[in-house]
């Protein structure tokens, strides 16, 4: 499942963050249970394939030719523990050329500690620091798309995580605020420049919206036009390479991060990158070739875990989104969501019509529930002041205690 491309690779990375060059300014975004090293494998290798000719080894030193492939969140207390689920999600792939890592924090101490166990260990090449989850676990805590709102605490999580990280560059992910009533994303980008990180992303939703409604790519045109010194990188309803385009284009940012569009479509990453590179190619799978990436993709799966029953246990929620727009039927799409061995997922495989083209439209478009707007859970008198009080302040250690996902 390869594009191939005639242009020319750019004689310097499309992107650069801190001492990484970038050479295709396309990074998949982190999420969790999804973006762990068996995936991230399948999206780097597909992005490879859309490199034009020897652009892998166009530049020295930490070079990622494909774009950048970050872990699942991983939370900072958890890291400094050393719990055992942690080591392993940060374990990363032996080829990986540039090992990045996201944090979920909302102590610095916390998460300096954790950013110089990465660095010290030499564990990660890029940190990259989560201010955009919505979920309520995290934001109900603080955490997340919540902590920019706290402007001081903000300001000092993301000043120690990059004190701590010396030499590997720091990046923040965020959202455009809790609600169109208290939205962060302007102060937060600029408190981040100021504090020295390489780069900043936006996804361009509030915590209310969650995933629901169209994101509003006006606002990364807003804080491109604010933070000037770094990379500013947009987020937020990038289903195609024409898409990922399209916002470069509209709003001037300088790469675009790329989530849910992927789900069930590691693939994408060809598209992505053939057409940061000026190509036209694009894969269009017939049915007979997503079954060879499911197998492919169970078996990292299996390899990584260790258990087979739990590698396939956690393929289960792909299935959906790699049959999406082929004719399976709901009694073949229901089993195949509850295999429990490699032989029963390709004897379920076997028994689909793979003699099917690639559908189209069908197959592309928006993945998974979009869902609706939802209040954010805030912790209690948390929209008060943009100030902490010292209350709150002996709380935070505590809070990282009760978020799981590393």
């Amino acid at each position: 499942m390869t594009a191939r491309t005639t242009t020319q690779a750019p004689a310097r990375p499309a992107l650069q963050i801190g001492p990484v060059g970038v050479g295709s300014p396309i990074v998949l975004a982190p999420m969790a249970g999804v973006t762990n090293p068996p995936f991230r494998k399948l999206c780097r290798e597909a992005g490879l394939a859309g490199l034009p000719g020897d652009a892998a080894a166009a530049a020295p030193g930490l070079h990622a030719p494909a774009g950048l492939y970050v872990t699942e969140m991983i939370t900072s207390r958890a890291l400094v523990e050393r719990t055992p689920e942690t080591m392993r999600m940060i374990t990363p792939d032996p080829d990986e050329p540039v090992r990045s890592v996201q944090l979920y924090g909302v102590d610095p101490a916390t998460v300096g500690s954790a950013v110089r166990l990465l660095v010290t260990e030499d564990r990660a090449d890029h940190v990259d620091l989560n201010f955009g989850c919505p979920v309520p676990k995290v934001t109900r805590r603080g955490g997340g798309a919540a902590l920019p709102w706290k402007r001081d605490l903000f300001d000092a999580i993301v000043t120690e995580a990059v004190r701590a990280a010396g030499e590997v560059p720091v990046t923040v992910k965020m959202r455009m605020g809790i609600d169109d009533d208290h939205l962060t994303y302007l102060d937060a980008g600029r408190l981040a420049e100021r504090a020295g990180v390489a780069a900043v992303a936006l996804h361009a939703r509030t915590a209310a919206q969650h995933y629901s409604g169209q994101a509003r790519w006006e606002t990364i045109a807003r804080l491109k036009e604010t933070v000037r010194g770094v990379p500013v990188l947009g987020n937020g309803d990038i289903w195609s390479a024409e898409d990922a385009q399209e916002m470069m284009r509209t709003t001037g940012c300088d790469g675009v991060v790329v989530g849910r569009g992927c789900q069930g479509r590691p693939w994408l990453f060809t598209d992505l990158v053939a057409a940061a590179h000026g190509s036209a190619a694009r894969v269009t799978p017939g049915l007979a070739e997503v079954a060879a990436v499911v197998r492919r993709h169970a078996e990292l799966m299996v390899e990584h875990f260790g258990d087979e029953d739990r590698g396939l246990r956690e393929m289960r929620k792909h299935m959906s989104w790699y049959l999406k727009g082929y004719v399976v039927g709901g009694e073949a799409r229901r089993q195949l969501a509850l295999v429990s061995t490699l032989a029963e997922l390709e004897e379920r495989l076997a028994a689909l019509d793979l003699d099917q083209p690639y559908p189209g439209e069908g197959a592309e478009g928006p993945r998974g529930r979009a869902g609706s707007p939802k209040d954010p859970h805030l912790p209690e008198g948390w929209l008060r002041s943009q100030d902490i009080d010292e209350e709150l302040r002996a709380s935070l250690s505590l809070a990282e205690l009760s978020v799981s996902g590393g």
